[in-house]
């Protein structure tokens, strides 16, 4: 799409990284008072620059597509999200992802032998609760909660946590 006005023009396009405008608005056309506007949304670099990619393991499909988006804009990658129990086993053999997010109950399932799988793998995790640490039993008190419900900064931090 293009569009002029006397004495300047406006372009934008589609690309790879988002969405690209030019705006010039100087009476000697595109180079005097021109912007580039590429919007990168959803491609900021993850926190120490280290992108990590996350299986989530949740079976509330609008809590997974929420994950997806806020794992996205802090520049991290969802490789699946599993709502089943056995599904996640499965992709634990995988080995195609970093860390992952948890849901502790997955339609009336407890998650318990995902966390043991990925202890067994040493494969970093946290859980997402409603119910804080007191909904865990005692042997895994002390990993990282995502407290339900929660805010991208929420998530932003508890990553953090998992790196260290």
């Amino acid at each position: 799409m293009h569009s002029s006005v006397e004495a300047g023009a406006a372009a934008c396009g589609l690309l790879p990284a988002g969405l690209s405008a030019s705006i010039a608005a100087g009476p000697d056309g595109p180079n005097e008072g021109s912007s580039d506007m590429t919007n990168t949304a959803g491609t900021e670099r993850a926190p120490g620059g280290a992108a990590r990619r996350v299986l989530v393991v949740e079976d509330e499909m609008l809590i997974g597509m929420l994950l997806e988006d806020m794992l996205g804009d802090l520049g991290h990658s969802v490789v699946a999200v599993v709502p089943r129990v056995n599904e996640a086993l499965t992709r634990i053999k995988n080995k195609d992802f970093d860390l992952a997010i948890l849901d502790v109950h997955l339609n009336g399932q407890s998650v318990f032998p995902v966390a043991d799988s990925l202890i067994e793998q040493g494969i970093p995790f946290m859980f997402a609760t409603g119910y804080g640490e007191r909904g865990l039993p005692d042997n895994y008190r002390g990993r990282p909660i995502l407290q339900k419900p929660f805010a991208k900064d929420d998530l932003e931090r508890v990553l953090q946590e998992v790196a260290v």
